[in-house]
Formats: C-alpha cells, structure tokens, sequence
C-alpha cells in the first residue's frame, strides 16, 4: 500500500479504476447474454448471473468511491472515507452470496449432469471475458497498491475469483464438449467455490479494519515515530495514535519537549515535526500534544 501518493492524483486514479470496472462489468453481461443465447450453456448462464453481480458490486464501489472523496463538512468532521470500507463490507457480503450460488450450481451439476452445447462457442466467449478481466485486475491492482483503497481491493478480488471460475468453465467446456466428461465442470466450479470464500473473508477482515480503526502497520508507527524524534528539542514521544479512512490518514501524539520551552516555541517546534511527517505522509491529518519532559514517560508510545 503506497501511502504516500498526492490525493489529487490518487483520486484520479480511483475514478479510472472505478469507471473501468463497471464498463468490463457492462461488456461481460453482454458478452455472456449473447453466448447463452446462442449456446444455452448452462454453465455460461452460471458466469452470466455472476456477471450481473459483478455489475451491481461495481456500481456499489463506483458510487461509495466518490462519496469517500467529499470534503469533511460540519457533520462529519473527518470525512466521508469510511464509505469505501462500508462498501468493501458489503461487496464481502456479495462475494459470499456469489460463492453460496456456485455451490448450488456445482451440486446441481453432480446430480444432473448435462452436456455442454457448441463448447467452441462457448470457450471463445468465455476467453475473452477472461482477457478483459485479467486486464482489469492488473488495473486495480495498481491503483490499490498506489491508493490502498478497500474498496478497489474488494473488487479486484472478486474480479480474481472470476478469472478462476470463467477459466473452469472453459476447461470445463473443452472436456465436456470433446472429451464427455460431465463432471469437469462441477470439480472446476468447486475449486473457484472455495476461492470466493476466501476472497470474502479476506474483504471483510480488511473493511473491518478500517471502521474498527485499525492503527497503521508497525512499519509505519516507527518511521512516525522516527521522523518526531529527527527533531532536536523533542526529547520523547507518547500515545502515538493512527488509523486511516479511505484516502486520509490521522496520526495523533503527545511529544515531549525539553524545560524551559516557551508556549511560542512548542507551536514552532510543533508546526516543524507536523511538515517532516507530511513530506511523507501527504494526506495525513497530523494532532500534536507539546507536553514537558517525563522521566516516567520516557519512551511510551
């Protein structure tokens, strides 16, 4: 996760990334209508319902994104960022509800068994969906590891799980189509079962995170904690407090300065710290306490 990217530019990159994903959304639906409609696939029906979801899942991020990005007002003093991880939660939700289907579709399979109709047909769709999707996902995973976005994250996923279960339909096709062995497709949609539920715990831990304020990595806390004490009058430093919502970060501490410091002097000594945390941390909210030097307190963080 790249934190510290300019929120001008990391915001760009979330609208692409969210445009991009309901447009490969709307194109699949459409790909996967005409390739059941000429081909009755019952599997293609399978990723086709899938699709539709997907669609609804990116339309879900696409809005939430956007909603992050409003500036703090006087009823949310610290933005609207929280929405990504709300939108993530239930883009987990989505992602378990998609999973719950296949498993359905897959026991249905075991039971009954049907032959794939036209499986050229059938695989030429189902490869470029997969190319398309492929293509999105290496997209989204650019703009979460620039952005650290939840949401972006949580579809990027779901898109991951796709690649699997549309990459078992077409095997799946090929050895029922050419091969008559009917359970390909229900050992394939199996694995790509187990994938999305993993997914969607994955997505939930990560959008729980957020709203339970979960503090920035250890990584992080000492390279804070590393650029306060770069500075000569600060003696310590205590009660480091972070946490992230959507593209803001919050970092608060009470930093320990050395006797005899006037009140005009822990102000200019406050300001200088909070400007080195921000030459790393570009959209963080920084909140300095100037305390006096405690031995008793000396290196609590």
């Amino acid at each position: 996760m790249n934190i510290h990217l300019e929120k001008n530019d990391a915001e760009k990159l979330l609208r692409r990334a969210t445009t991009a994903s309901v447009t490969v959304a709307v194109t699949l639906i459409a790909l996967k209508t005409w390739g059941y409609i000429e081909s009755g696939s019952v599997a293609i029906f399978g990723t086709l319902l899938d699709s539709v979801m997907d669609s609804l899942s990116s339309i879900i991020i696409f809005a939430a994104v956007r909603f992050a990005m409003i500036p703090a007002d006087k009823e949310h003093r610290f933005g609207h960022g929280k929405a990504e991880a709300i939108a993530g939660l239930l883009q987990a939700f989505i992602i378990f509800a998609s999973s719950l289907f296949l498993l359905r579709e897959v026991i249905e399979k075991i039971i009954n068994p049907k032959a794939i109709e036209k499986p050229v047909l059938g695989a030429g769709i189902i490869g470029v969906s997969i190319l398309l999707t492929i293509l999105l996902v290496i997209y989204q995973k650019y703009v979460t590891r620039k952005t650290g976005s939840v949401a972006i994250a949580a579809d990027g996923m779901h898109y991951t799980g796709d690649i699997l279960l549309n990459l078992g339909v077409a095997i799946s096709l090929v050895l029922d189509g050419y091969f008559k062995f009917t359970y390909a497709d229900p050992i394939f949609g199996a694995v790509a079962c187990l994938y999305l539920l993993h997914s969607a715990y994955l997505v939930f831990i990560a959008s729980t995170d957020v709203l339970m304020d979960k503090e920035l990595s250890d990584e992080d806390r000492k390279k804070i904690i590393s650029l306060i004490k770069m500075h000569s009058e600060v003696v310590g430093v205590h009660e480091l407090r972070t946490r992230r919502s959507g593209l803001d970060i919050f970092i608060q501490f009470h930093m320990e300065l050395k006797e005899g410091i006037s009140l005009r002097k822990a102000h200019e000594i406050s300001d200088q710290v909070e400007m080195k945390i921000l030459e790393i941390y570009k959209n963080a909210e920084v909140f300095i306490h100037a305390d006096p030097f405690n031995d008793s307190e000396k290196g609590a963080i």
